[in-house]
């Protein structure tokens, strides 16, 4: 059940700075500049930097290893960007707060539509995942101790890679595709649980299709085409929407969302961020008793975490 709750609270507020930092894409569609979220920090350059984990160009990775004793606990980073654009690029003040509790931090680049078009961006970052664990003797990695953070569409992936079954090839000639997808928990941002337009639209309205991430997906040129032509890309909307894939057994989720809840959506930006996809998600995690926390300042908290470092912290520091 969402726990409703207003006026906004103090710590309500603080989530949603801290989700501003971590998150700065949010910004706009919030109404409040970049610059006001953005800060000219001196950089921390990755352990290992700019990794190739695939065949393909675009698929590489940074690592900073957090010192400890024995291997540690791995936090890895998704970008957003509508699988359409964004990178792996991290500021200080996002990468030292984990490095300082012994949380090694990875970020990922990944394929992009619509020259890539899905499962690419997907099993990319799945790709990555498998490769870190295959590494994680050389690099000091806690194999079962990995959470997965990201906003917008690297929510979406990450939320997705939290849900579906594991895609470990035990057969495989490529002992990375031999290691597990599935991880320890997942802590994201303003992300789309279901991309399927025949679901989205009746949950948010139809400004929400006015999003190329829609489309691009399947590699349609636009809207009409991919709705034109919705039985070709069916499987796909279906297969690539995280709900789907929800069940009684998947590892614990956070979600945050910005406040406003307003239907149907406003415009493309308000309407692929919505709390809506958040609430559809903790609605049926919650009939299935799955662990999850969905924060929506003023419509949404959780009784055991205020932000999504806690929950982090939590599920990779505990005992």
């Amino acid at each position: 059940m969402v726990v409703l709750d207003s006026p906004v609270r103090e710590r309500e507020i603080l989530m949603l700075s801290r989700c501003l930092r971590v998150f700065p894409f949010l910004a706009p569609v919030l109404g409040l500049s970049g610059t006001t979220v953005l800060s000219d920090e001196p950089q921390l350059p990755p352990t290992h930097a700019d990794v190739a984990y695939s065949e393909h160009a675009p698929c590489k990775l940074d690592l900073w290893i957090a010192e400890g004793e024995g291997p540690r606990p791995l936090l890895v980073y998704i970008h957003g960007g509508g699988w359409t654009g964004g990178d792996k690029h991290r500021k200080p003040e996002q990468v030292q707060p984990f490095l300082a509790k012994g949380i090694s931090y990875a970020a990922v680049n990944y394929r992009h539509t619509p020259a890539h078009p899905l499962p690419a961006p997907v099993h990319d970052a799945a790709r990555a995942i498998q490769y870190l664990r295959s590494r994680a003797g050389e690099w000091n990695i806690r194999k079962d101790r990995i959470v997965l953070t990201g906003g917008s569409a690297g929510a979406c992936t990450s939320t997705w890679l939290l849900f579906h079954d594991d895609l470990a090839d035990p057969n495989s000639e490529d002992p990375v595709l031999r290691e597990s997808t599935r991880v320890s928990g997942a802590a994201v941002s303003a992300g789309q649980t279901s991309i399927d337009p025949k679901i989205i639209e009746p949950w948010l309205g139809a400004n929400v299709l006015k999003h190329r991430m829609i489309w691009f997906a399947v590699g349609a040129k636009d809207m009409r085409d991919a709705l034109n032509n919705y039985d070709q890309h069916r499987d796909l909307y279906v297969e690539f929407s995280p709900i789907n894939h929800l069940s009684s057994d998947d590892p614990p989720l956070l979600m945050t969302y910005p406040p406003d809840m307003t239907l149907p959506s406003k415009n493309a930006g308000h309407g692929i961020h919505h709390g809506m996809y958040g609430v559809k998600v903790k609605e049926q995690a919650d009939e299935f008793r799955t662990e999850c926390h969905l924060l929506i300042p003023g419509t949404s908290r959780s009784d055991r975490y205020s932000s999504d470092d806690e929950f982090i912290f939590d599920k990779l520091l505990a005992p």
